[in-house]
């Protein structure tokens, strides 16, 4: 065995004191929201808009991708068991979150939230949610790494992850570790692109950029990635993969809708669809 391979078997949990745990993917959630919060008002503030809406917009965010994602893994991925007990899908503190449903929540969420609160369009507000949505997605593959979960099928590859703590004796691909780090890479590409030419470009760009690079690489990641439900056993293509698969038709949808004739790029205040 290659000595760059590592023996994987972190404690997913920071301390406990009774009965009560504090777990790194806890944390790392309430890291995204946090410097999602941050980035949001550094914009709204940069941009003139009003700063109170900071605070509501968190609050759709963070309803729109946590229903979301839930109700993802529960129809997603494990309908039949769901459907039997309903109950459960409240159980949230039990683990069970697919990106492709706080994908949708989000979306879902930013529409409500549009329409109610601001004064801006969609399309304006979505190109710049996604920068910190990219960071975002980044923590949350850190703390699906700190829980050995989603990692990939067996490899030899000298960076190959023993997952001691799910009873793996031999080195597997740690796709949260690929997932992720394409994801902060997005994060800073699309911090460059609003920093530096958010004045040139179209409506929708960023939005299209994020949904194409997030989810392709979702969409190739997925074929090393050890099946997340036992249906899954024997498709082509996976859940994940059929999920992936619309939000990148939409993006490509967004790069040619906003290239090379699209809308103008739009100023505070703009209100349409």
């Amino acid at each position: 065995m290659s000595i760059l391979q590592i023996s994987w078997d972190a404690s997913p949990e920071i301390f406990r004191i009774g009965n009560l745990a504090v777990r790194w993917y806890g944390l790392f959630w309430a890291m995204s929201f946090y410097l999602g919060y941050e980035i949001m008002f550094r914009i709204f503030k940069k941009e003139g808009i009003p700063l109170r809406q900071v605070d509501k917009l968190l609050l759709y965010m963070a309803a729109g991708s946590i229903i979301g994602a839930r109700l993802g893994h529960c129809f997603f991925y494990d309908f039949e068991y769901y459907i039997r007990n309903p109950l459960e899908i409240l159980m949230i503190w039990r683990g069970g979150l697919a990106s492709h449903g706080g994908a949708a929540g989000i979306l879902l969420a930013l529409y409500y939230y549009q329409k109610k609160v601001s004064n801006q369009s969609f399309w304006w507000l979505l190109d710049r949610l996604v920068i910190p949505v990219a960071l975002g997605a980044f923590f949350i593959r850190m703390g699906n790494l700190m829980n050995s979960e989603i990692y990939g099928i067996e490899t030899s590859l000298p960076w190959g992850f023993i997952f001691e703590a799910r009873g793996e004796s031999v080195p597997k691909h740690p796709t949260q570790i690929y997932e992720g780090l394409v994801y902060l890479l997005l994060f800073l590409s699309l911090g460059w692109m609003y920093l530096k030419h958010s004045s040139r470009l179209k409506n929708g760009f960023m939005s299209a950029f994020f949904a194409i690079v997030m989810f392709s690489a979702r969409f190739l990641v997925e074929f090393i990635k050890m099946d997340q439900s036992p249906f899954e056993a024997g498709m082509v293509l996976n859940m994940g993969q059929w999920l992936s698969i619309p939000l990148f038709l939409f993006g490509v949808y967004m790069i040619v809708r906003s290239w090379p004739s699209g809308n103008r790029p739009e100023r505070p205040g703009d209100r349409p669809l």
